[in-house]
C-alpha cells in the first residue's frame, strides 16, 4: 500500500476551480473530509501514518470563496453535493465515504442525500442543524460572537460583508485570530484540544490558506447556513453518524440531537467531557467507522 500526498485543479461543472487535496494509502478507501467554518484543505487531519495504518485515502478540498478555489456567490449547502461529485469523477473514484466537521458537516449531509449512489457512509461531526429546523431554538446555548454573525447572515450579505470586512484583514495578518482560542468563553475541554502544538498548528495552517486570496467563503457559508439547505438531510438513506461534544457553544448539541430525530436510522453519539474541537480528536475513530463493513456499530469501532 502506497503513500500518497498531493495538490490537484478539479473544473467544477460550471467551470470553476476547486482546489483538492490528498493525503494518507493511495489505494485506501476514500474518504472526503470537508473543512470547517472558516477553513480550507489544510486544515486538522490525522497524520499520514495514521491514514496509512487505518488504508485510508483522505481527499479534502477549498469550499468555493476560499483558498484557491473560485468563489460561487449565492450557493446553497446542497451545492457541495456536485463539487463533490466532480472531484470523485476526476479522481475516478465511483463510490466514497463523506465526513464534515463544524462548517462542512451540513455539506456533508448533503452528499449523503443527494448522492446515495456514491455515497457509502457518511458522518457530521457538530453539525448545525438547518436553520428553519421546527421546533429547535437554533440559538440556544450558542456563544455570543456566533449569534452576532449569524443574526447579521438572517440580514443578508451586505450587513454580514460589512462586520466581516474588518475581521478577515485581521486574520490575514495573524491567522489565529480567526480561531476562538482566545474567546474567554471557550470550553476547557477545547482548551485542552487546542493546547496541543499539532492540532493547533494545523487550525492556525487551514486559516491562513482560507484566506490567502479572500476568504469570501467565510461570509458564503455563514449564509448559506441561513438560508433553505435546498434538501432534506430527512430523505438520506445512506448510514449516518452524527458525532457531538456535549459542552459545545459553537454548534450546540440540540442541532445533532434534532438531526437525529429526522435522520432515519442514523447514529447519533453526544460525549460529555467534550466540546467543538473534540471533532478533532475523534476523527481517526470516525474513519474506522467510516470505512467498515457495513455491520460495524460506532462502538466496535474504537
Amino acid at each position: 500500500m502506497g503513500g500518497i500526498s498531493g495538490t490537484l485543479a478539479v473544473r467544477a461543472d460550471d467551470g470553476r476551480q476547486l482546489m483538492v487535496e490528498s493525503r494518507g494509502a493511495s489505494d485506501g478507501r476514500p474518504v472526503f473530509l470537508l473543512h470547517g467554518t472558516p477553513g480550507s484543505r489544510r486544515g486538522p487531519h490525522p497524520r499520514v501514518s495514521v491514514l496509512y495504518r487505518l488504508g485510508v485515502r483522505l481527499i479534502g478540498y477549498d469550499r468555493p470563496g476560499y483558498g484557491e478555489s473560485s468563489r460561487r456567490p449565492g450557493r446553497l449547502v446542497r451545492d457541495a453535493a456536485a463539487d463533490v461529485r466532480a472531484i470523485a469523477d476526476a479522481l475516478g473514484l465511483e463510490r466514497f465515504a463523506v465526513v464534515g466537521r463544524s462548517g462542512g458537516a451540513p455539506h456533508a449531509l448533503a452528499c449523503a442525500a443527494l448522492l446515495p449512489n456514491r455515497v457509502t457512509r457518511a458522518a457530521a461531526l457538530v453539525s448545525l442543524a438547518p436553520h428553519d429546523a421546527e421546533g429547535l431554538d437554533w440559538f440556544a446555548g450558542m456563544t455570543s460572537s456566533n449569534v452576532e454573525k449569524y443574526r447579521l447572515a438572517e440580514q443578508g450579505a451586505m450587513a454580514l460583508d460589512e462586520r466581516l470586512a474588518v475581521h478577515k484583514e485581521l486574520i490575514r495578518r495573524d491567522p489565529e485570530a480567526g480561531l476562538p482560542f482566545r474567546d474567554p468563553g471557550l470550553p476547557a475541554s477545547d482548551r485542552r484540544v487546542v493546547a496541543d502544538t499539532g492540532i493547533r498548528n494545523m487550525l492556525i495552517d487551514g486559516v491562513a490558506e482560507a484566506f490567502k486570496q479572500s476568504g469570501d467563503g467565510w461570509g458564503d457559508d455563514m449564509l448559506a447556513f441561513c438560508r433553505p439547505w435546498g434538501f432534506d438531510p430527512g430523505e438520506t438513506e445512506v448510514p449516518v453518524l452524527l458525532w457531538h461534544g456535549a459542552q459545545d457553544v459553537y454548534s450546540p448539541a440540540a442541532h445533532t440531537l434534532w438531526l437525529a430525530g429526522r435522520i432515519r436510522g442514523a447514529t447519533p453519539v453526544v460525549e460529555s467531557g467534550r466540546a467543538h474541537f473534540g471533532a478533532v480528536q475523534v476523527l481517526p475513530q470516525v474513519l474506522t467507522w467510516l470505512t467498515a463493513d457495513s455491520r460495524r456499530r460506532w462502538l466496535s469501532a474504537a
